[in-house]
């Protein structure tokens, strides 16, 4: 276990870790008694998530907090699912989206949907975003978010590798700012991410084998933050 403070983040973390355990409590419970108690548990984690900054206060944490309490399994809490496709082509280059809300560019990207498989998700989300067909070829990266610290909600992100099949470049009208394929030696600035995927991702282009990327387990799970 590391010695040094808690950073924002660890607070973030902790803060949603409970109050996922406190509106799952919620969901599952009959009794007055526990619903106090796991109402206490959310206000304490309003109160971390504050502490670590946040642009809303603690009584309106709770109550968006709330809005996601459901009955039984209907209310247990899990992270989000976001798919990312790593798409090459045949001169062995990347093809990333500048995200019209950041300005940052990276690989294709969004929310799993209802009704699909995460893969037809990764294909979808490439046509919808860019304009270039693609097929998967393996899965490679498998996520968590809130650890990467690439993101401040509880989010799982799936990577899959495809490779383009046609279609021509042409940016989202709301989503995307800018479409384009780049070189190992020429991403754009910034890029987010990179050190993190970009080795993996052009080994894969390259039709390297590589192995799927994943967050292994903490020793001890709760607080060591080596990766």
């Amino acid at each position: 276990m590391s010695d040094s403070p808690p950073t924002p983040q660890d607070l973030i973390r902790w803060s949603e870790a409970l109050a996922g355990i406190a509106r799952t409590g919620l969901g599952f419970t009959e009794s007055l008694y526990e619903q106090e108690r796991f109402q206490e548990v959310l206000a304490v984690a309003a109160d971390m998530r504050v502490a670590a900054g946040s642009h809303f206060g603690p009584d309106e944490l709770v109550a968006e907090w709330m809005k996601s309490v459901g009955d039984g399994v209907a209310g247990y809490q899990t992270p989000k699912i976001a798919v990312g496709a790593v798409v090459g082509n045949d001169e062995g280059e990347i093809l990333l989206v500048q995200r019209a809300d950041s300005g940052v560019w990276l690989y294709p990207t969004g929310w799993a949907d209802i009704g699909y498989s995460a893969s037809e998700v990764a294909v979808k989300e490439v046509h919808e975003e860019t304009g270039i067909e693609c097929e998967v070829v393996q899965l490679i990266a498998v996520l968590d978010g809130m650890r990467r610290n690439f993101t401040r909600i509880p989010l799982y992100s799936v990577v899959f590798h495809c490779r383009a099949t046609g279609g021509e470049l042409k940016a989202h009208p709301l989503e995307t700012s800018g479409v384009g394929w780049f070189a190992a030696d020429a991403l754009p600035v910034p890029t987010a991410g990179a050190d993190l995927w970009s080795e993996m991702a052009f080994a894969a282009i390259r039709g390297e084998s590589v192995d799927v990327l994943y967050d292994r387990p903490r020793r001890p799970i709760w607080r060591d933050e080596n990766l």
